[in-house]
């Protein structure tokens, strides 16, 4: 059975525990993704982003997507951690972290985690430039 952390944190991610978490000694490969505050959108500066979440809905679209995982590739564990609140430049957002017993699987699962999170998961992101703010869909 398929191990599942679902994370909606008001505190920096840990990449190290995502890491951590999805570590198996029938896993030949963990994919990774680290999404972090760029300093520029579209060509225009941004000071920081702000997210809000409806957090029950948030966590249980997350799982469904740990569960589409489980039933679509050979996943072992899954770790989904996204951040609310404001975040500055640099700062990591989301961490999903998949852990498979061939590289293939890991990649595919992993992509198919940040894709559908920026479709289905009730998470909002507010840039903030120097003249203004603007609410945007947590996608790129």
């Amino acid at each position: 059975m398929m191990e599942i952390d679902i994370q909606l944190l008001d505190t920096p991610l840990d990449v190290a525990r995502c890491t951590g978490f999805v570590a198996n000694d029938e896993a030949g490969a963990i994919n990774v993704f680290v999404g972090t505050v760029r300093r520029q959108t579209q060509g225009k500066p941004v000071i920081r982003l702000e997210f809000e979440a409806y957090e029950p809905m948030a966590i249980a679209e997350m799982r469904k997507i740990a569960e589409a995982i489980g039933q679509r590739w050979p996943a072992l564990k899954v770790s989904f951690h996204h951040r609310t609140g404001t975040l500055q430049i640099g700062e990591v957002a989301v961490v999903i972290a998949v852990a498979t017993p061939h590289r293939k699987a890991s990649f595919e699962a992993c992509e198919y985690a940040i894709d559908t999170l920026k479709q289905t998961v009730p998470i909002w992101k507010k840039e903030v430039f120097e003249d203004g703010e603007v609410w945007v869909a947590a996608h790129p």
